[in-house]
């Protein structure tokens, strides 16, 4: 065999056909051609595996981090066709990483035996991720803030790729947790979850109660809903009451033929301590 030229599989067939007694060329012929677990890709087929990943849209997660020190995050992925795959979040300098995604969505995403690094005081971690690319879901962690469990769900990814970025803030105070409890009452026939956002702290969508864990520097809270009204000739009207005193402080229509997964509800809804979100099909209709 011609040096850098590989044998054909057609032809490396002829080799053992019945009856015949391969030769040491012709053994040496198929060994070159094969893959083992301790071979290194040379940079040309790296390249290629690359641009063929890229080619046929495989799921992939890609970080950025900067100046995290020794913090390691493991995430395992979890497809319903393949065994758990495990990444490991962690320093990248400024730069980004890029990890493929065995198996087929949707990935269900949990953190494994997070180890934090070294912060100083009032320096927490913020983290972010992004499951959908409408919004992201952010949190801060270290400190005297709880940090990320063992086996907590980031949660499902069913799109083509999940940024996560995580990066150390100063705010030259300590952070506390504020809880508010969120009661949601839906008394239409019409699928509707709603999120929240507040400062460094976010969401993801629901349609069940729920208590906030925000933080007290940024004491206020914002809602979206999510609704597919494209086939309903009634509008439906989300308000949001502060429970402990009795008072409705914002109003949100979802337009009948319509379909968002953004529709803004009350904003900025400051230290409230007690919510109710009551949906109902708008009157006259």
């Amino acid at each position: 065999m011609e040096k850098n030229r590989l044998t054909t599989r057609d032809k490396l067939k002829t080799y053992f056909e019945t009856g015949k007694y391969p030769t040491q060329s012709q053994f040496s012929d198929l060994i070159d051609l094969l893959r083992l677990k301790d071979d290194i890709l040379t940079n040309r087929e790296l390249v290629t595996l690359a641009n063929s990943l890229e080619a046929i849209e495989n799921t992939f997660i890609y970080y950025y981090t900067s100046e995290v020190g020794d913090l390691k995050l493991p995430v395992v992925i979890s497809s319903k066709d393949e065994e758990d795959q495990m990444i490991t979040v962690e320093e990248t300098f400024g730069s980004s990483e890029r990890r493929y995604l065995y198996g087929s969505p949707p990935y269900t995403i949990r953190v494994k035996e997070f180890s934090e690094g070294k912060l100083n005081e009032n320096e927490y971690y913020f983290l972010g991720y992004q499951l959908n690319s409408a919004y992201m879901i952010t949190r801060l962690f270290g400190n005297n803030l709880q940090t990320i469990p063992d086996g907590f769900e980031l949660g499902v990814l069913n799109e083509k790729k999940m940024p996560i970025q995580i990066f150390k803030q100063n705010f030259g105070k300590q952070i506390n947790v504020v809880n508010t409890g969120i009661k949601f009452i839906n008394n239409t026939e019409i699928p509707i979850r709603y999120r929240i956002e507040s400062g460094n702290w976010s969401d993801g969508f629901k349609a069940e109660d729920a208590v906030t864990d925000h933080y007290d520097l940024w004491d206020y809270l914002s809602f979206y809903y999510e609704a597919d009204l494209s086939g309903s000739s009634q509008s439906v009207n989300c308000e949001i009451y502060d429970v402990d005193n009795d008072r409705l402080v914002s109003t949100t229509s979802l337009l009948a033929g319509q379909s968002s997964s953004y529709w803004g509800g009350g904003q900025n809804l400051r230290e409230i301590r007690n919510i109710r979100i009551e949906c109902h099909y708008a009157a006259g209709k």
